[in-house]
């Protein structure tokens, strides 16, 4: 086996241990700073990048809550919804600035934050967790598509030429899809925005 194909194997071994934070596992009672940060550690372990010493810090927590991603504790104590919310930013910001996390996130908070009758935070972030392994499964489908267009590229190179030349193209291909998704989430977002902006202008 080459080392391309160990490379692209180990990655996939990798994407196979990702697991979601399961709804049964987040505590439904107020916690500290300290046990919030504890638990974050715990449970997004499998998906924190191999250059975060910590999946999140004090620091970073009270910086959402000062821009307003995320609610204020209740008497320095977070509920089951605030720990929802860090969830959602831990992924959201490894792709999206905060503006466009607080795009997102402030609707669902505005309606479904805190106590609720009907659909709650928790009753969103469930309903969401069920089709990771859905999608995973398609990423991975995904990658070994482009993995083996990459290996169909510049075959007429000499061996050192042609591994350097199609790891290349690979990456490319990964790179040109994650700026392709980024690219239309943001535009999602601001179009979203624009008409709120409008509705409210009308409203006045």
């Amino acid at each position: 086996m080459d080392n391309s194909r160990k490379r692209l194997n180990s990655i996939l071994h990798q994407l196979a241990e990702i697991d979601y934070v399961h709804p049964e596992d987040i505590p439904n009672i107020d916690l500290y700073m300290d046990q919030v940060l504890t638990f974050l550690e715990k449970e997004l372990g499998t998906v924190r990048e191999a250059t975060e010493d910590k999946a999140m810090t004090k620091t970073m927590i009270n910086n959402y809550t000062k821009n307003q991603l995320l609610p204020p504790p209740e008497k320095k104590k977070y509920s089951r919804d605030h720990m929802l919310n860090l969830i959602f930013i831990y992924y959201f910001k490894n792709f999206l600035g905060l503006k466009d996390i607080k795009s997102i996130l402030d609707p669902i908070n505005e309606k479904y934050f805190g106590d609720n009758d009907e659909l709650d935070f928790f009753d969103i972030y469930s309903n969401m967790v069920g089709y990771e392994r859905k999608v995973a499964k398609e990423v991975t489908k995904d990658i070994i598509k482009k993995y083996n267009e990459s290996r169909d590229a510049f075959t007429e190179q000499d061996d050192e030429s042609r591994d350097a030349l199609q790891d290349f193209t690979f990456i490319c291909l990964l790179s040109f899809d994650v700026f392709v998704k980024k690219m239309m989430i943001e535009q999602y977002i601001s179009g979203r925005r624009e008409e709120e902006e409008e509705k409210n202008s009308k409203g006045k």
